[in-house]
């Protein structure tokens, strides 16, 4: 079944703060990286444990949060834009917390989280970005975090084609739509 994304506003008069914005692209977002997550699953890609498949769903995050900070370079200005990946980055955290503990046990897991984003962007920062979507390099960077993840042992060798031709490529369209109807 297609994943059903809903990014117009109820009310499209009404102005809509970054902080706003930021929780609805949180929430897009974390059900993007979920699909994801199970789409691999479903193409019959191995997961060995809740933890690794956590791990995943972390990589299409941080994918994502580039993604936007790249969609919303030339819309806002750059204390807006820092802003907005701030309370975006923070949301992402929160929902990893909720739902890793539920998954895992108690534990810290929103910090890591950050950690990971911090390195992953500095990462990203030197792969490209157009008006046409991520790079190659971008996409398949995205891929390699995956593979590593993963593995590449037996159905998961695979695994890095998957992400970077299908998944990578439907989750920049899908952001960048979501992105700019919160914005109009």
């Amino acid at each position: 079944m297609a994943l059903r994304i809903k990014s117009r506003w109820h009310d499209d008069g009404a102005e809509r703060s970054l902080e706003e914005i930021a929780g609805a692209l949180a929430f897009i977002a974390w059900r993007i990286a979920l699909d994801k997550a199970i789409t691999l699953h479903g193409e019959d890609f191995v997961y060995e444990s809740d933890r690794q498949r956590i791990g995943v769903i972390s990589e299409y995050l941080y994918f994502e949060i580039q993604l936007v900070d790249r969609i919303t370079h030339e819309m806002l200005d750059p204390e807006q834009r820092r802003t907005l990946i701030t309370q975006l980055a923070l949301r992402l955290a929160g929902h990893m917390q909720e739902n890793a503990e539920e998954l895992l046990g108690h534990g810290d897991y929103g910090k890591p989280f950050i950690q990971g984003l911090n390195e992953r962007s500095s990462e990203y920062s030197e792969l490209g970005f157009n008006e046409d979507g991520p790079s190659y390099p971008f996409l398949r960077h995205l891929g390699y975090e995956i593979q590593g993840l993963m593995g590449d042992r037996g159905e998961n060798r695979w695994v890095i084609d998957q992400v970077m031709d299908r998944d990578g490529p439907e989750v920049a369209n899908r952001l960048r739509r979501a992105t700019l109807d919160l914005f109009e």
